[in-house]
């Protein structure tokens, strides 16, 4: 039995990609709460928004590329970001002006602006693959590994080496300081205290002098900032493919309506929930249990209890229990 070598292999395969991949989630949800707890509509366009922002992103990484623009051991990335933030900000701003102001005017349903979230999530995600094309784009540089097996393995002399890359440890603070930021900016600001009662009781606030127009920019602003950085960050750590942003509305949705849809701890909350469920059951448990188990008792088949091509079906199958026996989500969230 070698319980400290299967430690480090959880950590490696569950513990360390969870925590990063839960920030992502987290950042994703924070955004769909965020539209669904002001605007009163479920965005499906949230994950071609944060493909948009990649995207130009990546673009702007390129050029600073070729030019000879690097950040040394950090991503160049990091530099093009506050332009792909800009850029969305712009296209959401101008998708609101040109779509969704009509149908709040008109006093649509929720359903209605689903739907219509719907057209705008084909037009950008045509938009992408357009300008970018369809496949895997690279655009990391600098450092890849903060600590890498082999030099953990020379510290330590233990078989299983423990390895962080840089995108998990930029992906975990980013997502802390950029929480940090959104509950400051909600809970201290005027503006931020419109946006929060605008949400709880619109006609009150409106009595009280509050510009609904105003609260709209703001929220969109905040959603454009928060989309580009979890789609960077999900970029760098794995891939860029307009395609997987698309699949990942599902989990987004999933951990938003977990915690508790319109609640932002519930959003925070609710990423990592499903991002630890995707992890954990989509691993192969078989080296972390030939550690631990007696001599001669070691699995000989993989010992995993879903494949990894089915990992959105955790999250769908964790959206309907919730849906099914609370509605609220963990943190009593609007009823969905």
């Amino acid at each position: 039995m070698d319980p400290l070598n299967a430690l480090i292999a959880v950590s490696n395969y569950v513990l360390i990609p969870g925590v990063a991949y839960g920030s992502q989630l987290a950042l994703g949800a924070l955004g769909v709460t965020l539209i669904y707890g002001i605007l009163r509509f479920s965005n499906f366009a949230h994950g071609d928004t944060m493909a948009f922002g990649a995207m130009i992103t990546i673009l702007v990484t390129w050029w600073m590329q070729s030019k000879g623009i690097h950040l040394g051991v950090m991503p160049t990335a990091l530099l093009a970001l506050p332009f792909g933030i800009l850029a969305t900000m712009a296209l959401l701003l101008a998708t609101d002006r040109m779509v969704y102001r009509f149908y709040r005017q008109q006093k649509a349903k929720p359903v209605i602006l689903v739907i219509v979230s719907l057209g705008v999530m084909f037009i950008m995600n045509g938009i992408v693959r357009f300008v970018i094309g369809p496949d895997d784009q690279q655009f990391a540089d600098g450092e890849r590994f903060i600590i890498s097996a082999r030099d953990f393995k020379a510290w330590t002399g233990l078989e299983e080496g423990l390895s962080i890359r840089t995108s998990q440890g930029i992906t975990v603070v980013t997502t802390v300081i950029a929480v940090a930021l959104l509950f400051w900016f909600l809970n201290k600001t005027r503006t931020g205290k419109s946006m929060r009662a605008y949400s709880d009781n619109e006609d009150l606030a409106l009595l009280s002098g509050i510009n609904p127009e105003r609260v709209v920019t703001y929220t969109w602003l905040i959603i454009a900032a928060l989309t580009t950085v979890a789609g960077v960050l999900y970029g760098l750590d794995k891939t860029f493919k307009p395609f997987t942003y698309f699949q990942l509305l599902l989990p987004i949705f999933a951990a938003a309506i977990v915690g508790g849809l319109g609640n932002p701890l519930g959003a925070i909350a609710g990423g990592f929930v499903i991002a630890f469920s995707e992890v954990t059951v989509t691993y192969a448990w078989k080296k972390v249990l030939g550690y631990l188990a007696p001599g001669g008792w070691e699995p000989d088949s993989l010992v995993q209890l879903m494949s990894t091509d089915y990992k959105f079906a955790v999250s769908f199958a964790i959206l309907l229990i919730v849906l099914l026996f609370k509605p609220t989500g963990l943190f009593k969230g609007k009823s969905v």
